[in-house]
C-alpha cells in the first residue's frame, strides 16, 4: 500500500510516498481504507528529529495519528461496528504514526457523522482527543470562564466548541485577521501578545478560572498571572511547563484515558447537531505532503491541515 514516509529525520525533503505493507488490527482494533487523514505539529516534530532522543522511531517510520475511511477489517473483540462503516478516529498513540497511508488501524473511533467531510473527518480525532483531555484536566464545566491561547489553530478551534459546548464562557487569543473567525465559534476573542493581562481583565473583569495554551508561544508566566495559579493552566505546546509548575499534557494512548476518548462520540453527536465544526486550513494530496509539513511549521494555519487519497 502507499503511505507517508520518512526513513531518515531531516527536513520536508525526506518525505516519501513509498509502498509499505498493510497492516491488519488486533483484538479491539479495526481497519480503515483511509480517505483522509490529518497533520499535526507532533509528526512535523517526528519527522526532523525533534524527539529521537527520548521517543526514537524505528525507521523507515510512516507518519499521521488520526484519519476518516471506511471499515474493511475488523479485529477480535470489537462490537458496534463492521465492514463498511463510515468512521473517524485515531492509531494507538504509542506507535505514533500509520494514519498516513491507504489503510490504517485505529485504536479509538466513532461514526462518521454526516455532517462532517471526510477532509474534515480525517482531521477530527486527533484534535478532539487532545481538546477532551485537556477541557476535563481543567474541569471544563458550566459557568467556567476559560481563555484558550491559540484559538484559531487546530485543536483551539475545536477547544472553543466544546467548552461552548459544555456551557463555559470562552475567551480566544488570535492574530486580528483570525478575531472574526474565532469569534464564529463561539469565543470572544482578543489578541496575543504584550498587554494580554490587562485585555482579558477587561473582557472578563470577574476574572479567568483556567487557561489552555495551545500556542506554546512562551506566554505562561502571563497565563499563570492571569489563572492565579499554576495548575490551574494546562499547555500542549510549551516544553518549558516544568519551570512555571504547568502541567505538559500529551496522551499516553487511548487505553490511558478512556474518558477523553469518549469525547470522539460527544464531538459526532455535536457535528450532527450543527454544534461544531472541524475548520480546514488546507487539504493537499498525499503526493504534496512535503507542502503540508511546511504549513503546519509557520505555526499559523487556521485549523486543521489533511491529507486526501
Amino acid at each position: 500500500m502507499r503511505a507517508l514516509t520518512f526513513a531518515e529525520y531531516g527536513p520536508t525533503s525526506v518525505l516519501k510516498v513509498a509502498d509499505v505493507p498493510e497492516p491488519h488490527p488486533g483484538p479491539g482494533r479495526i481497519r480503515v481504507a483511509v480517505r483522509a487523514s490529518g497533520v499535526a505539529p507532533a509528526d512535523c516534530s517526528l519527522r526532523s528529529g525533534r524527539f529521537r532522543d527520548l521517543m526514537p522511531l524505528p525507521l523507515p517510520h510512516v507518519l499521521g495519528m488520526d484519519a476518516a475511511g471506511v471499515v474493511d477489517e475488523v479485529g477480535p473483540g470489537v462490537t458496534g461496528v463492521r465492514p463498511g462503516d463510515a468512521v473517524f478516529g485515531i492509531v494507538d498513540l504509542a506507535v505514533l504514526g500509520g494514519a498516513n497511508a491507504e489503510y490504517a488501524v485505529l485504536a479509538a473511533w466513532a461514526l462518521k457523522p454526516d455532517a462532517l467531510s471526510w477532509e474534515q473527518a480525517g482531521g477530527a480525532a486527533g484534535n478532539v482527543e487532545t481538546a477532551t483531555r485537556t477541557l476535563d484536566r481543567l474541569k471544563v464545566t458550566a459557568g467556567t470562564t476559560l481563555l484558550i491561547e491559540g484559538a484559531a489553530g487546530g485543536v483551539g478551534t475545536v477547544a472553543v466548541q466544546l467548552a461552548v459546548a459544555r456551557g463555559a464562557t470562552v475567551i480566544g487569543t488570535a492574530g486580528a485577521r483570525n478575531h472574526e473567525f474565532v469569534a464564529g465559534l463561539g469565543a470572544i476573542p482578543t489578541t496575543y501578545g504584550p498587554g494580554l493581562g490587562e485585555r482579558v481583565t477587561a473582557l472578563a473583569p470577574d476574572g479567568i478560572d483556567v487557561v489552555l495554551d495551545c500556542a506554546g508561544s512562551g506566554s505562561l508566566p502571563d497565563l499563570v498571572k492571569l489563572a492565579g495559579s499554576p495548575d490551574r493552566v494546562v499547555t500542549i505546546a510549551d516544553r518549558n511547563a516544568a519551570q512555571y509548575g504547568v502541567h505538559l499534557s500529551a496522551s499516553a494512548g487511548p487505553e490511558a484515558d478512556p474518558q477523553a476518548l469518549e469525547g470522539l462520540a460527544v464531538a459526532a453527536d455535536l457535528a450532527q447537531q450543527g454544534r461544531l465544526t472541524v475548520p480546514l486550513a488546507a487539504a493537499f494530496s498525499i503526493e504534496s505532503a512535503a507542502a503540508a509539513h511546511q504549513l503546519s511549521e509557520t505555526g499559523h494555519a487556521r485549523g486543521k491541515i489533511v491529507l486526501t487519497l
